[in-house]
C-alpha cells in the first residue's frame, strides 16, 4: 500500500521539518518542501533527506492568489494530500485553504488561543506566565485560530531566558508534531 504523500511548508532553519524526517515510523511519505524564502537553511536539510522543494520567492507574484495558485499546481502534481505548516511564516489564503481544506496542520509555540501570531514565545515570555506550550492545530481563515488537535504544556521556570524557554518549547515540538501527524495518518 502506498503512504498518503504529504507537503511540509517552512520559512526558516526547518527544526520541526527534521524531526518530522527523523521520525523512523511516520505513517505519510513526506514528497515535497515548500518554502517562501530562498536560501532558508531548512532547503539544506531536504537536500539532506532528498525530499524534493518548491522555493519561491512571493515578491516576484502579483497576488497572494497568483503565487498559492502555483503552489497548488505544484502539490497537485506531486499529488500531495497532506500540507503540514513547519515554521513557515506566511498566512494560508483562501486558494490553498480551499483546495486542502481540512488537511492542513500547523504547530505553533504557544497554548493557544494565548499568543497567537508571530513572536508567541517572546510574548509568552514578557507576558510573565508560568506555563506555556504547544498547540497543533488546523488552518483555517484566522491567524492561530483552527481547531486545536493537541496541546501540550511547557513550564516557564523562573530563571528562564526568552532562549532556554525556546529550546525547551522547540523540544515538546519536536516530539509532539511528528506523533500527531501520525495520529492524524490512522484517521
Amino acid at each position: 500500500m502506498n503512504k498518503i504523500r504529504a507537503a511540509v511548508f517552512a520559512s526558516g532553519s526547518g527544526s520541526n521539518f527534521q524531526a518530522i524526517m527523523e521520525k523512523n515510523d511516520l505513517l505519510c511519505d513526506v514528497s515535497l518542501l515548500v518554502c517562501d524564502k530562498p536560501g532558508a537553511s531548512v532547503l539544506e536539510k531536504a537536500e539532506r533527506f532528498g525530499v524534493p522543494t518548491f522555493v519561491f520567492d512571493p515578491k516576484k507574484y502579483a497576488s497572494k492568489s497568483d503565487y498559492e495558485k502555483e503552489v497548488v499546481r505544484r502539490m497537485q502534481q506531486a499529488d500531495i494530500s497532506w500540507i503540514f505548516l513547519a515554521g513557515y511564516m506566511r498566512i494560508v489564503g483562501p486558494t490553498l485553504l480551499h483546495a486542502y481544506e481540512n488537511k492542513i496542520i500547523n504547530i505553533h509555540p504557544s497554548l493557544l488561543p494565548d499568543f497567537p501570531g508571530k513572536d508567541a514565545i517572546g510574548q509568552a515570555y514578557k507576558a510573565g506566565v508560568s506555563n506555556t506550550g504547544v498547540t497543533v492545530h488546523y488552518i483555517d481563515e484566522g491567524i492561530d485560530t483552527g481547531p486545536v488537535i493537541a496541546q501540550k504544556s511547557v513550564e516557564v521556570f523562573s530563571g528562564d531566558t526568552e532562549e532556554t524557554l525556546k529550546e525547551r518549547i522547540q523540544q515538546v515540538e519536536h516530539r509532539l508534531y511528528p506523533k500527531i501527524i501520525n495520529r492524524l495518518m490512522k484517521e
